[in-house]
């Protein structure tokens, strides 16, 4: 049964977050409230871990889902039903896409993914950023905002942003490393 929910999950994350490995977040968190596979805070060491290793962030995330359900047949699982509407619509568009090329509903539906996909991807933008800078279990009420702030986070990702923007020609995995190894050293 665990295969079945694993597949029917990550097939319809598969088939609707168009943009990318973030538009899986919002799909993610919503696995989270419907199974004990993995925790929000799972999901935000999940985004951490895949966006610091090589690879798609949906197909890494959906692999740590899978494996933390049920092993390594979990993880093929949840990694296949997660590509497989990828392939079967690449497939299916472009075959079809030669012949429609030139058509103006085909051109305004592309044109209509743009804002979908970018919003999906600010909402997930949104949720590893209050995820990260913030302790959400604390919130009781606009009383409780200054309890919430994670103080030590937040002085990291302003100490970074302004070193990204202030040294641009080094490798952003410096910058990757240096969150990490703040992390281990101060426990965050």
């Amino acid at each position: 049964m665990i295969f079945l929910q694993l597949f029917w999950e990550f097939l319809k994350t598969g088939l609707f977050a168009v943009g990318g490995g973030l538009a899986t977040l919002p799909f993610l968190k919503a696995i989270t409230h419907k199974y004990p596979w993995f925790t929000a805070n799972d999901l935000m060491d999940m985004v951490a871990v895949s966006e610091s290793t090589p690879g798609p962030m949906g197909v890494n995330s959906a692999t740590y889902a899978g494996f933390h359900a049920a092993g390594l047949p979990g993880a093929l699982t949840a990694t296949f039903s997660l590509v497989l509407p990828s392939v079967i619509i690449i497939i299916l568009v472009s075959r079809a896409l030669d012949r429609f090329r030139s058509s103006s509903l085909v051109q305004n539906g592309f044109y209509g993914l743009r804002p979908a996909s970018a919003g999906l991807i600010f909402g997930a933008m949104f949720t590893v950023f209050a995820g990260s800078l913030l302790h959400l279990d604390l919130w009781s009420g606009p009383e409780s905002l200054l309890s919430v702030l994670n103080y030590r986070a937040i002085l990291l990702f302003l100490v970074l942003s302004v070193a990204i923007r202030k040294l641009p020609k080094v490798h952003p995995i410096v910058f990757i490393g240096v969150g990490a190894l703040t992390g281990i050293v101060f426990q965050f």
